[in-house]
């Protein structure tokens, strides 16, 4: 295989990256703790990997949400080639055609389904309809990625779950807060290391801005999209279970509203969410609330908090001045550092790719993706309703 470094633009929300793969350098040696316990060994230096044959084939069925782009592109980062896609709606197969134009427009899902040649079935269609088009892919002899939130209702949990176990493919959901932020793969690396010591908590905080005249009208009806814990939340379920090295956890209080947008009867506009772990304890926030004035569309945060030490993830931007996304401030007890993580590499799309020719779970186990989803379901299910009136 061939390699070759180049420069690799900064991934904007909604926006796909060039096509091409990014390949793990040699680590490099940082700086020890105060314990002298850990070194950085996250890849600091991003290239591009060409690959002289495709490793895998995959194709898309429904494009209903603009993440798509990151899949893909991740995907193709691993190795993997896209041959067709599947869509209803003729304005958003035109736009996706334009930035692909050697996609195969197939008449039909059955078309996609029932090709051999495809390994793997990439989905952001609208929520509510991300589980059954996995399920079928799952049927037919394929892998499965889909945007968050990949499944909507207990009930279809249940299936997917039912048929997973069933067919032994791959159900994955990209939960890019995690996979497709920098900082945040740089920060998993260092708490693994010891930065920190020992997890005890993760707060995270992810507002999202409406953009509203650029909104679906499903987005406005829960019915669509699960619930504001279940769509947003989910990402920061699968970081807390990630951060705190979890595989059981509970509910302890949640809670939702609709505080702002009484036009939108159907629809969520904040959440939060108290956790408690086997690994660590959580507390998460969601909401719709970032203001204009913003340099981009949601000040997302992760704060990690271990006995040693802790860290804060800026994710989109930093408001104190520095340029773009991907901050990591880490303080422990030798000292308060600044990490620049945009040149981090993000090995999500060649995991997956990995996983699927030898059938492993390097990107993620199947128990951490369901669970993840699980618990964002549960909290949605039982969360109490805000009423700010006043008797």
């Amino acid at each position: 295989m061939r390699q070759s470094n180049v420069n690799r633009r900064q991934f904007l929300k909604n926006t796909a990256t060039t096509a091409a793969g990014i390949s793990l350098l040699p680590a490099f040696a940082g700086n020890t703790t105060a314990a002298g316990r850990f070194r950085e060994t996250i890849t600091e230096q991003a290239t591009r990997r060409q690959w002289d044959e495709p490793r895998i084939k995959f194709s898309v069925i429904g494009i209903n949400h603009g993440h798509i782009y990151s899949q893909v592109e991740a995907v193709i980062r691993g190795g993997g080639q896209l041959v067709s896609l599947y869509a209803k709606e003729p304005d958003l197969v035109a736009a996706f055609a334009k930035r692909y134009p050697q996609v195969k427009l197939a008449r039909s899902e059955s078309e996609i389904l029932e090709d051999k040649a495809i390994q793997l079935i990439l989905s952001a269609a609208i929520p509510v309809e991300r589980a059954g088009i996995g399920i079928r892919a799952m049927q037919h002899g394929k892998d499965y990625m889909t945007d968050k939130p990949g499944i909507t209702t207990l009930e279809q949990l249940a299936e997917v779950r039912r048929v997973q176990g069933q067919t032994n493919r791959i159900f994955s959901i990209m939960y890019s807060e995690r996979f497709e932020n920098k900082a945040t793969v740089k920060a998993g690396d260092l708490v693994k290391a010891g930065a920190i010591g020992k997890v005890i908590q993760t707060v995270i905080l992810a507002p999202h801005r409406m953009s509203l005249t650029t909104r679906p009208q499903w987005f406005f009806d829960k019915k669509y999209f699960g619930g504001i814990i279940t769509d947003i939340g989910s990402h920061q379920f699968d970081q807390f279970l990630f951060f705190t090295n979890s595989d059981k956890a509970d509910i302890v209080a949640s809670q939702v509203g609709n505080v702002a947008h009484p036009q939108y009867p159907a629809f969520e506009d904040f959440g939060d969410v108290m956790l408690r772990g086997n690994g660590g304890t959580g507390y998460i926030r969601v909401d719709w609330f970032t203001p204009d004035g913003l340099n981009t569309w949601g000040d997302g945060r992760l704060t990690i908090l271990g006995t040693e030490g802790y860290m804060e993830v800026r994710k989109n931007t930093d408001l104190a001045g520095k340029e773009g996304g991907n901050h990591l401030f880490l303080v422990n007890n030798k000292e308060t550092k600044y990490i620049n993580c945009s040149n981090v590499e993000l090995p999500y799309g060649r995991q997956l790719v990995d996983d699927i020719i030898n059938r492993t779970e390097t990107a993620m186990t199947q128990k951490h993706c369901f669970l993840a989803t699980e618990l964002a379901l549960k909290a949605q299910k039982a969360a109490e309703k805000l009423n700010y009136q006043k008797a």
